[in-house]
C-alpha cells in the first residue's frame, strides 16, 4: 500500500448493555428441558472467579448478543443482585440446523486488568479497483486480537475499501490505527484484505504465458539447425 495511505479504525463507544440472569439448578442433559421454556443454560467463569452455571431469557439473551457481540461489555445481574458483574460472550453453542442457543459462556472481567479477546473486522466503501481494475476482493481474515483493558475494548476495526484501487494493493493489520490503550497482536504483516486478478485475467495470462514458452521453444530448435555445421568431405567419405 503506498505510504500515504492510512486506514483508520473506528472504535463505536456503546450505551450500557444489561443482561439478567438466574442461578441455575439443572445440569446434564435434562438442560434441554430448559430450552423447551425459553431458558438458554450458561456458565460464567473467570480469573480467580468459581465457575457458575445460570440460565437466560434467550429472547433477552439474542438482543444483548446482538448488541455486544463477542467484543463489547455485558451488565450482568445474577438473582437480582443490584450491583452487576460486567462479562463479555466467550463462547456461543448453537444447534447446526435451525441455529437456535445451546449453551453461552461468559466471562466475568475485572476493569484492573487487561484482557485479550477476538474483534471483528468491518469492512465499509467500495474498492475502485473491482470496478476499474475488473479485481476480485478477497478477505483473509474477520478479526484482530488485541489487548486492552476492558473499558477501551474496542466494539469493532473499520476497514475502508476505498483506498484499493489497483490489482494486487492489500490493506495490512499494520494499517490499522487505534487508540494507544489498545495493543493489537495479530502479526501486523498479515494481509486483511487483497485486490486479485479475475479467475479470466489469470487464464488468459497462463495462456499467453505458454504460448510465448512454445514459440521460445520452436526458435531454439530453429538456431540449433542453423548453426549445425556441415559433414566434412572426408567424413562424407566414410
Amino acid at each position: 500500500m503506498p505510504p500515504n495511505l492510512v486506514i483508520v479504525s473506528v472504535c463505536e463507544e456503546m450505551d450500557q448493555i444489561e443482561l439478567v440472569a438466574k442461578s441455575r439448578e439443572i445440569l446434564g442433559k435434562k438442560v434441554r428441558f430448559l430450552r423447551r421454556r425459553g431458558l438458554t443454560p450458561a456458565n460464567l467463569y473467570g480469573h480467580n472467579v468459581e465457575s457458575t452455571a445460570l440460565q437466560i431469557e434467550t429472547s433477552e439473551l439474542k438482543h444483548a448478543l446482538s448488541k455486544a457481540g463477542m467484543s463489547s461489555l455485558i451488565a450482568l445481574k445474577v438473582d437480582g443482585t443490584k450491583l452487576p458483574k460486567m462479562v463479555i460472550v466467550r463462547d456461543v453453542q448453537r444447534e447446526p440446523l435451525s441455529g437456535e442457543f445451546l449453551h453461552v459462556d461468559l466471562y466475568q472481567v475485572k476493569m484492573e486488568e487487561k484482557i485479550k479477546l477476538e474483534v471483528p473486522l468491518l469492512l465499509v466503501g467500495e474498492a475502485p479497483a473491482i470496478k476499474e481494475r475488473g479485481g476480485i476482493l478477497v478477505q483473509n481474515m474477520s478479526s484482530l486480537e488485541v489487548e486492552c483493558l476492558p473499558a477501551n475494548m474496542p466494539h469493532n476495526f473499520e476497514v475502508d475499501l476505498s483506498v484499493l484501487k489497483e490489482i494486487d494493493q492489500a490493506v495490512h493489520v499494520r494499517d490499522i490505527h487505534t487508540d494507544e490503550d489498545v495493543s493489537i497482536l495479530t502479526d501486523p504483516d498479515q494481509a486483511i484484505v487483497q485486490i486479485a486478478r479475475s479467475r479470466v485475467e489469470v487464464e488468459i495470462a497462463e495462456e499467453v504465458a505458454a504460448a510465448e514458452a512454445v514459440v521460445e521453444v520452436k526458435a531454439e530448435v530453429v538456431e540449433e539447425k542453423v548453426e549445425a555445421p556441415e559433414p566434412t568431405k572426408e567424413a562424407a567419405e566414410q
